[in-house]
């Protein structure tokens, strides 16, 4: 059986499917992040049940059920398309792994990043400059409550990788190569991760 149903299967969620019809040149398509790259960051040691992660762009919730139930981690995703917000929140009804995920619907701009969460996931959901106002907020509940956050950017675009660079405060942790698991030979096929 094909990773992507077995998984949605096993996890009791729909989640597959890209959705451009709502993007923009600020907001991008719905896609998910393959299961297999999901399962490279599980297994990575970065996340555990102590991690409290925020999903930037988390249509139908795959990356916050998933952690939520092979790491405990507890997970928030943030969604202002209210047609994809409502299908996780159908998927909220019957995942294994719901007690530990929740969605809010809201543009990431007017989303205030917890002070009690520590990383942060991206798979390119929106333009440069919003992810700069993101980390703009994630930078201000760093202020208010001092501890590491880590950042999550799976298949990063160049101008995410050089706005990261440009910024003393955050730091480079490590990379996890995803090109093996795909037949295409794509460099950016990969998880970048940082910490604020």
């Amino acid at each position: 059986m094909d990773l992507e149903v077995e998984l949605d299967k096993i996890l009791k969620i729909k989640t597959s499917g890209r959705d451009d019809s709502k993007s923009n040149y600020i907001n991008f398509p719905y896609e998910p992040t393959p299961y297999c790259v999901l399962q490279e960051l599980s297994n990575s040691g970065y996340i555990t049940k102590a991690d409290k992660i925020i999903d930037y762009g988390s249509g139908k919730g795959r990356v916050d059920f998933y952690l939520a139930y092979s790491n405990k981690a507890n997970m928030i995703g943030v969604e202002y398309d209210i047609r994809l917000y409502n299908k996780a929140l159908d998927n909220h009804k019957n995942s294994i792994s719901s007690g530990r995920v929740q969605f809010v619907n809201c543009n990431a701009l007017d989303y205030e990043f917890p002070d009690d969460a520590t990383g942060a996931y991206f798979f390119n959901p929106f333009s440069i400059k919003m992810l700069e106002e993101v980390i703009k907020s994630i930078r201000l509940s760093k202020k208010r409550n001092n501890r590491e956050i880590k950042l999550f950017f799976y298949y990063p675009s160049k101008e995410y990788i050089s706005f990261l660079k440009e910024n003393d405060d955050i730091i480079y942790l490590d990379y996890i190569n995803c090109m093996d698991l795909f037949r295409q030979v794509d460099k950016k096929e990969c998880i970048a991760i940082y910490k604020l």
